[in-house]
C-alpha cells in the first residue's frame, strides 16, 4: 500500500468566530474532511485555549503556557470579532514562540483589499471570503499537511523503514519456477 502516516483525524483546527452559524458551518466543513475541531466565539477563548495569556498576565509572568495535551495543527478565524479582531489575535499568535509555526487563515465577509493583504503580510496563509465553501476547506490542505510533516517527521522515517522491509520480506519469499 505506502507509507502509514498519521490519519487526517488526528489534525486539529481551532475555528475561532463569534458568530454561532458561521461557527457551526465551518465545523462542519471541516469534519467533512475528518478533522478534528475545536470551536470557539472570541479572540481571548481562542487564547485560552491555546494556553497563552493576555497581556496584563504576560506583563507579570514571562513564561508562555499553551496546553501540551492538545496539538493544534491549523487556526480559522473570523476578521471582525467583537472584542479582539482576528488581526490582533494573528499578531499575538505570531509573537508566540510556541505557537508561531501554527498556519492560520483569516476569513471576512468584506472584500478590502488593504486588510487582505495586512493579514498576508502579518502571517496569515490564507484569507478567505465568507461564505466559507468546501472549496476552499480544501485548500486548507497544504497546510495542514505541512504541519504534520513538521511534527511526525520521526513516525514517517520509521514507516518508511518498516515498508520498505515489508517489501524486502516479500521479494525474498518469492520463487520462480525452474525451467
Amino acid at each position: 500500500m505506502g507509507v502509514i502516516a498519521v490519519s487526517d483525524a488526528s489534525l486539529h483546527v481551532l475555528a475561532v468566530d463569534d458568530n454561532n452559524l458561521v461557527r457551526k458551518l465551518i465545523e462542519r466543513l471541516l469534519k467533512t474532511f475528518s478533522y478534528n475541531v475545536t470551536a470557539v466565539d472570541s479572540g481571548t477563548k481562542a487564547l485560552e485555549f491555546l494556553g497563552l495569556q493576555d497581556v496584563e498576565k504576560l506583563q507579570s509572568s514571562s513564561s508562555e503556557q499553551c496546553h501540551p495535551e492538545v496539538k493544534v495543527n491549523l487556526i480559522i478565524k473570523d476578521y471582525c470579532m467583537p472584542g479582539m479582531t482576528g488581526f490582533e489575535l494573528l499578531r499575538k499568535i505570531k509573537k508566540s514562540t510556541s505557537l508561531k509555526d501554527i498556519p492560520v487563515v483569516i476569513m471576512s465577509s468584506e472584500n478590502v483589499p488593504s486588510r487582505i493583504n495586512r493579514c498576508l503580510e502579518e502571517g496569515a496563509e490564507e484569507f478567505f471570503l465568507k461564505p466559507v465553501r468546501l472549496s476552499d476547506v480544501d485548500k486548507l490542505k497544504p497546510y495542514l499537511s505541512k504541519n504534520k510533516r513538521k511534527t511526525t517527521n520521526e513516525e514517517d522515517c520509521v514507516s518508511n523503514d518498516k515498508s520498505r522491509a515489508r517489501y524486502h520480506d516479500v521479494e525474498e519469499r518469492q520463487t520462480f519456477p525452474e525451467d
